[in-house]
């Protein structure tokens, strides 16, 4: 089992910057993959970010490339998603995930996920 708990989100104004920290408690945690989602009332949660536990290897999706980086420490057993130049579009609950193996962006790839924090952006 991995515990996962989220924190760093807020309200803040276009073109500020954030950055989510998702630490993790009980089985290794560096043998997991670590993943970022997002999710807003009414729609299905969706990838943001992803980092891979032993070489580090990370992937984004389209609308946060270039603004967004996830890194991880696998000492502090904490993942991280620095978000610059937020963006209104951006607002919405940030959920940490962790899979084995080496997942992708769909969700039923994860096994284990945090409560989620709010992230809002205003305009």
């Amino acid at each position: 089992q991995v515990q996962l708990v989220e924190s760093g989100g807020g309200l803040v104004q276009a073109g500020a910057s954030l950055r989510l920290s998702c630490a993790a408690s009980g089985r290794t945690f560096s043998t997991y993959a670590m993943g970022w989602f997002r999710q807003v009332p009414g729609k299905e949660r969706e990838f943001v970010a992803r980092i891979t536990w032993s070489d580090g290897i990370t992937a984004y999706t389209d609308s946060v490339k270039g603004r967004f980086t996830i890194s991880r420490d696998n000492v502090k057993n904490t993942v991280y998603l620095q978000m610059n130049s937020l963006k209104p579009e951006d607002t919405a609950v940030y959920y940490c995930a962790a899979a084995i193996g080496a997942p992708g962006v769909a969700i039923t790839e994860y096994d284990y996920w945090g409560q989620g924090t709010q992230v809002t952006v205003t305009a």
